[in-house]
């Protein structure tokens, strides 16, 4: 009797310490605005299975891909205010949240992809990085956003003269709005998830964006004019609300740190190749690709940078970036 008491007592007790490391996992949720596969998404399941291995299960990473928590804008204030953990969003969306991210966002400020990500590994990068504690947030890492280049229903682009008059649709940052004026067209601020739509029902002429998310939201159905004038080389950001941060130890944080660093190592590779990949498939299926001046185009950012790059600070971050070889 003693002897079945001891074994109820052991199970018991096991049962106990297996629940107990079932509910230590804490299950941090990520959103991001576009599809499963996407090299930004894949990059993130990739920092959440180092996450999971090198805290041992103690904490997983739920991806929410293709928007299920909102668009990028309603996504930011979520992480901001702790409701998600983790967040994939493009570097623009903050313009008018963090100043310092104004200058990644700017017109040709970047020279190449190369350039790009010397600069953001450097430290202007680490000065952007730092901005973003702030307004609540923790910058775990810089993703690649490729370079945006113009598309529309109506016309080959070759000139900035061509641009005359169309309407595109534009992330929500004032900067776009006036790249776009600058050109001498008209900006539309709109969520990514009704673009399709609205280029089909002729409200926009066209977007700009790079070729995966050109491809992937199938775009390309409704606008087959792709101009490669790359006017922006706008970084991604992954960011975790500082509420979240502040709860993992040193450790953790350093866990966390290291996990996001080599993530981006594997997101700048699955996006080269999928820039490869989705350009080709676009021109197999009838996509229009010209290659215009980019000189006139960037002769016309004057006014642009003029207004958004006002205090010094600003501009000693932009001439650093020039600087960078």
């Amino acid at each position: 009797m003693l002897h079945f008491s001891r074994l109820v007592g052991a199970t018991l007790l096991t049962a106990a310490l297996m629940a107990g490391t079932a509910s230590a996992q804490t299950v941090l949720r990520s959103s991001d605005t576009h599809p499963d596969g996407y090299p930004t998404v894949e990059a993130v399941k990739y920092f959440g299975e180092l996450v999971k291995e090198r805290t041992a299960g103690r904490y997983a990473v739920d991806l929410y891909h293709s928007a299920q928590l909102g668009e990028e804008k309603d996504t930011i204030e979520q992480v901001r205010s702790g409701v998600i953990d983790l967040n994939r969003v493009s570097m623009a969306p903050f313009n008018g949240l963090i100043p310092e991210t104004t200058v990644p966002s700017l017109p040709y400020i970047f020279r190449s992809e190369d350039h790009m990500h010397k600069v953001m590994d450097g430290a202007v990068g680490d000065q952007i990085a730092a901005a973003f504690e702030q307004v609540g947030l923790v910058l775990l890492a810089f993703y690649d956003g490729g370079a945006r280049s113009f598309y529309n229903s109506k016309k080959p682009i070759n000139s900035v003269a061509d641009l005359a008059g169309m309407k595109f649709r534009v992330i929500q940052s004032d900067i776009f709005v006036d790249m776009v004026a600058a050109l001498g067209a008209n900006a539309t601020p709109m969520p990514y998830g009704e673009v399709y739509s609205a280029i089909e029902t002729g409200v926009i002429d066209g977007a700009e964006n790079n070729f995966p998310s050109y491809d992937t939201a199938k775009h390309a159905e409704v606008a087959k004019f792709y101009s490669l004038d790359e006017h922006t080389m706008v970084p991604e950001a992954f960011v975790m609300a500082k509420s979240s941060w502040d709860k993992l130890t040193p450790e953790d944080q350093a866990i966390f740190k290291a996990a996001a660093k080599e993530s981006v190592a594997k997101q700048r590779e699955l996006w080269a190749a999928k820039v490869k990949e989705s350009r080709a498939k676009v021109e197999a299926s009838g996509s229009q690709i010209t290659t215009p001046d980019k000189q006139p185009f960037i002769d016309a950012m004057g006014p642009v940078y003029e207004k958004h790059v006002k205090d010094d600070k600003l501009k000693a971050m932009v001439e650093a970036i020039k600087a960078v070889q």
